[in-house]
């Protein structure tokens, strides 16, 4: 008999990507949004901020594996948002209900956020970096990565922790920098950016979505990197979109500031990920956004 996986933010920039994955593996998959969609699994429409209606639901599922993808993300809001310590203690419950409901593995996505910040160097982040959030948004992602290890040794419940870096992809907010770009350089727009020196690890959310598969079915415990392990400096991927658009020359580096107490670079090392969780998938940039911009080309034209 296949085992239940609940995942919530299942309709969420992240979460839908999962879907798919996660139904491939085998398990009977239980999905939690406040606006159910479609794909292989059993919805649920819940708010995981009502606790009374997120404990019937694990009563009712009694999952086996627990895959929290739900958190708030609006995007130039969420780094500073006083809802981040909202979001930690609601996750906290959720992770004390699912192990008294009898659950054996949990799985919670983390963020590179919570890592310190200060150097200067370029070398790629491992897991054993110091964990120094600089942000609301890290404090609440770090206090919960602690909360569910403790959690996890106290209930004999194994824990993994999925630590995401820079992502872009299909359903991405117009906010943020990929389809903010994008967007103006489709209208015809000039688009105001920073120097573009600041080196990033960018990954398209579908691949992620499998690495996150992958990482839930494993035995893997502790926090795991998750993200493509390649450095990309911010002007050249602006550069690559501009190309793409048919539109390089309304790019304008410089004409804004840099961001302040953001490092220089900020890249994954993925070791962990591909040597224990065993997810050799290699993302390529250049197609994934080429990809990405043809798609949405081709709904646009629609």
């Amino acid at each position: 008999m296949a085992e239940r996986l609940l995942l919530t933010g299942a309709s969420g920039f992240v979460g839908r990507q999962m879907l798919a994955p996660l139904a491939a593996r085998g398990v009977e998959l239980h999905a939690v949004a406040r606006r159910p969609g479609p794909g292989d699994a059993v919805w649920h429409a819940a708010d995981l901020r009502d606790d009374a209606a997120m404990r019937a639901l694990l009563r009712d599922i009694r999952p086996a594996i627990l895959v929290h993808a739900a958190w708030e993300l609006t995007p130039g809001r969420f780094w500073t948002a006083p809802g981040n310590a909202d979001w930690l203690d609601l996750s906290v419950a959720l992770g004390e209900a699912f192990a008294a409901s009898g659950g054996r593995r949990m799985l919670g996505l983390g963020s590179c956020a919570e890592y310190d910040w200060a150097g200067e160097g370029a070398e790629p982040w491992r897991e054993t970096r110091p964990i120094a959030p600089a942000t609301p948004y890290g404090r609440a992602k770090a206090a919960l990565a602690t909360r569910w290890a403790a959690l996890g040794e106290r209930r004999g419940v194994s824990v993994a922790w999925g630590r995401l870096f820079h992502l872009f992809g299909a359903g991405e907010h117009p906010g943020r920098l990929v389809p903010s770009v994008l967007g103006a350089l489709r209208r015809g727009e000039p688009v105001a950016l920073g120097s573009g020196r600041p080196v990033r690890d960018f990954t398209d959310t579908a691949p992620i979505g499998r690495a996150l598969a992958a990482l839930a079915a494993s035995a893997v415990t502790g926090p795991v990197n998750i993200a493509s392990g390649e450095p990309v400096a911010i002007r050249a991927l602006a550069e690559r979109l501009g190309r793409l658009a048919g539109r390089p020359e309304l790019l304008r580096f410089g004409a804004l500031p840099d961001r302040t107490g953001e490092p220089p670079a900020m890249v994954a090392a993925v070791e962990r990920l591909r040597r224990e969780v065993g997810w050799t998938e290699r993302p390529c940039l250049a197609q994934d956004l080429a990809r990405l911009v043809a798609t949405e080309g081709a709904a646009a034209e629609g």
